[in-house]
């Protein structure tokens, strides 16, 4: 089915996200005011066009390369990364001042489709009791490196950029009593260097990724599995995804397509020489 006729819906949703302010401008600040029920109708309406199963590939990228459609793009995509840190953070302060944290956790906004997340990337290494499991960019509120844990047993390292982040976060593995098998550390892609570890995951939204990419095959080996997340097809309206020219050295050896509402492709690559 052509996508076309969705460049309305996507500039109306465009036009909406720019009457609370500028987000260029004014960041993440012109939406903080907004009340979250109504942020999450306007994402929603974004999904229901991601989500949509009748539009291939080929179709999907008639919006996504087009010209017109790039402000609208970029508005959407700004709003996609604000909510995400939005509801992370403020399911972080909830479950601090919760008397049953790991309720408040299930109670996170995402909390189901990272199951069927991770019910994915299974399937592209063997995680265990025994492997030491890394993820880049794991944010305020660690629920990738929670959900391996607590699945496959992986004793967790999360890398985090910004300080105030990462000790949000581990004030929160601390409450629901994870501090001791899962670690983070402040630092970007570089930090791996000094890591002892199995498997290396790049969050979707680790940028830039030319850079990332390029440091991590600077320092992990051949043998290593790298997985990293994207966005492919329709789902790419909502943040850029990852592109061959960002992983170059890689070979691409598995990719598992997002089911349901879960918004990820998951991609195992390795180094080579």
């Amino acid at each position: 089915m052509s996508c076309y006729k969705y460049w309305g819906k996507l500039e109306e949703i465009a036009d909406k996200l720019s009457q609370y302010g500028d987000l260029d401008k004014y960041g993440d600040s012109a939406l903080d005011n907004v009340d979250i029920n109504e942020i999450i109708e306007i994402l929603d309406e974004v999904e229901i066009i991601a989500h949509d199963k009748t539009i291939d590939f080929d179709s999907a990228k008639h919006i996504l390369d087009d010209e017109k459609m790039n402000k609208a793009l970029k508005l959407i995509r700004k709003f996609y990364v604000y909510i995400g840190a939005r509801l992370e953070t403020e399911n972080a302060l909830k479950i601090l001042e919760s008397d049953n944290p790991t309720e408040t956790l299930d109670s996170f906004h995402f909390y189901d489709r990272y199951i069927g997340l991770i019910e994915n990337e299974r399937q592209l290494a063997k995680f265990n009791d025994e492997k030491t499991f890394v993820f880049l960019g794991s944010g305020p509120l660690p629920l990738t490196l929670i959900m391996f844990n607590k699945v496959f047993g992986c004793k967790c390292i999360g890398i985090e950029q910004l300080e105030d982040v990462a000790e949000l976060s581990r004030k929160v593995l601390k409450k629901l009593g994870l501090d001791k098998d899962i670690e983070i550390i402040v630092g970007d892609e570089k930090s791996i260097e000094n890591l002892d570890y199995d498997i290396l995951m790049v969050a979707a939204l680790a940028e830039p990724k030319d850079r990332v990419f390029s440091n991590i095959w600077e320092f992990v080996d051949e043998k290593t599995p790298v997985i990293y997340r994207t966005y492919t097809g329709m789902r790419a309206i909502l943040y850029s995804p990852v592109l061959d020219k960002d992983t170059r050295g890689f070979h691409k050896e598995v990719m598992v397509l997002p089911t349901g509402k879960t918004n990820n492709t998951s991609v195992l690559i390795r180094k080579i020489e």
